[in-house]
């Protein structure tokens, strides 16, 4: 059985303002309507003896994760929570002890989550052959198949060939090497044998343990102890945090591929990219005549080879060349498309300041919706409030802060003390200050309404929870 474990803990903050911490571009529709966490999962249909997911994610975005899922009827996907990052390699041994926590001895399938891969039918095929090697004891990687000198990937040089017993090419791996300057890497790419490191890998579980065993021993200790301890939340596993934080950090080919003697490559050339800049997704995505993608309401009059992404309202250029600019509803970029890799000095800066642009988008979503902030104030703040059907928030109190709800669509079901209320639309409620409430959707339709705060202190965690069925 081959089991896909995905790794979804990255913030990907150079795709900001798009990607944020809290949000970030794995649970984004990029290059598609659905995620790239969503097409991760899609690309994986067809291969044979596949086994349900296992996501390794952290706790932030537990249950965004667990939705996008539950879209694509991956429900049963097994849900690991890094308390903390510590980097892919004891993010894989969670996995493949978990995984061997039955009595099981799977293949693992390691895949980013945040990865564009424009020919799947050839993945899967790599797979494949992946898996007969990884059969053999071999610890697989996939090499992508370079079609320019890029300084941004690191690189795996190939050396014998191995006898596949699947009609591909597969080679051991001579080296891996750090990302190179330019000349360098226009030397690997004539040379023909070296390939762009991709971050996946196929592996047996148990293979994996005792490669890790060899060479980081003190990581699998604490890997074990992790998850030991670990407790069942929902639908999450959530390993011990103390145990998890003293495991030191390190990469898959760091810990494990670069110091082992079985490790293999096969060469992929499947349209893939790891989507880790505007510009690269410029690449990755369909243009018009001028070399403009255009997402969103964006009107372009001479305007060349740009990346122009509208979110909340118009977006126009005229006579720009060779630009990025996106638009969300708090923030807006514009960037050189060859300075997008400095995206990130932004992110530091903001984080520096303190600033929630780093963090969250206007619109929140929670487990049992979303909220969108309209307008604020020192005094006030007004969001839009959209539940679920079905859904219920906790049962909370606020020490600093009254709100006023006006329902505008649906019915709201709502505590208020000792008092349940139920709402239709045009019906309002107060909840004073220091009054326990909650709010319930018990019809079948989405709840919206509109929410005044106002009080001395506006912020989320202005919050005292009493009962909360999603456990936070």
């Amino acid at each position: 059985m081959i089991i896909p474990v995905i790794l979804s803990g990255g913030s990907g903050s150079r795709l900001w303002p798009l990607s944020r911490e809290l949000y970030p571009k794995q649970l984004l529709p990029l290059v598609s309507d659905r995620t790239m966490l969503q097409e991760t999962v899609i690309r994986l249909e067809g291969l044979p003896e596949l086994g349900q997911p296992m996501v390794i994610c952290n706790e932030q975005h537990r249950f965004m994760v667990a939705e996008q899922l539950r879209q694509v009827g991956a429900e049963q996907a097994t849900i690991l929570l890094e308390p903390v990052g510590r980097n892919t390699a004891p993010a894989v041994a969670l996995a493949a002890l978990q995984a061997g926590a039955a009595g099981e001895d799977p293949l693992l399938l390691v895949l980013p989550a945040d990865h564009v891969i424009r020919d799947a039918a050839a993945f899967r095929a790599a797979a494949q052959a992946g898996a007969a090697l990884a059969e053999e004891e071999r610890l697989v990687t996939f090499g992508i198949v370079p079609d320019k000198a890029e300084t941004g990937y690191g690189y795996i040089k190939a050396g014998a060939s191995l006898a596949s017993p699947v009609p591909a090419a597969a080679f051991a791996v001579a080296a891996f090497v750090e990302k190179p300057d330019l000349a360098t890497a226009e030397r690997y790419v004539a040379a023909g044998d070296y390939y762009w490191n991709s971050g996946m890998f196929l592996f047996r579980a148990s293979v994996y343990l005792e490669e890790l065993e060899r060479f980081a021993p003190a990581m699998l200790a604490a890997c074990r102890k992790a998850l030991e301890t670990a407790q069942q939340d929902l639908d999450f596993i959530r390993v011990d945090a103390a145990a998890f934080a003293a495991c030191p950090a390190d990469s898959i080919d760091y810990a494990v591929m670069e110091k082992t003697a079985a490790a293999a490559v096969i060469p992929l050339a499947a349209g893939w990219s790891d989507v880790g800049s505007w510009s690269a997704l410029w690449e990755v995505a369909q243009a018009d005549a001028a070399g403009n993608v255009l997402v969103g309401d964006v009107l372009a009059a001479d305007s060349r080879n740009s990346y122009l992404h509208a979110s909340s309202r118009m977006l126009a250029t005229v006579g720009v060349e060779d630009l990025v600019v996106v638009e969300t509803a708090d923030a807006v970029l514009v960037a050189g498309k060859d300075r997008v890799q400095d995206v990130k000095k932004i992110v530091e800066q903001l984080k520096r300041d303190g600033r929630g642009e780093a963090l969250l988008h206007r619109k929140v979503n929670r487990p049992w919706g979303s909220y969108e902030s309209i307008d604020s104030a020192e005094r006030f703040q007004v969001k839009h409030i959209i539940v679920r059907p079905g859904a219920t928030l906790s049962l909370q109190m606020h020490h600093h802060r009254a709100e006023h709800w006006v329902v505008v669509r649906g019915t709201a079901r709502v505590t208020r003390g000792d008092e349940v209320l139920t709402l239709s639309e045009n019906q309002s409620t107060y909840i004073p200050l220091g009054v326990t409430h909650r709010l319930e959707n018990p019809g079948r339709i989405p709840l919206e309404l509109i929410e005044v705060q106002s009080g001395s202190y506006l912020g989320e965690d202005d919050i005292v929870r009493f009962e909360d069925k999603y456990g936070r």
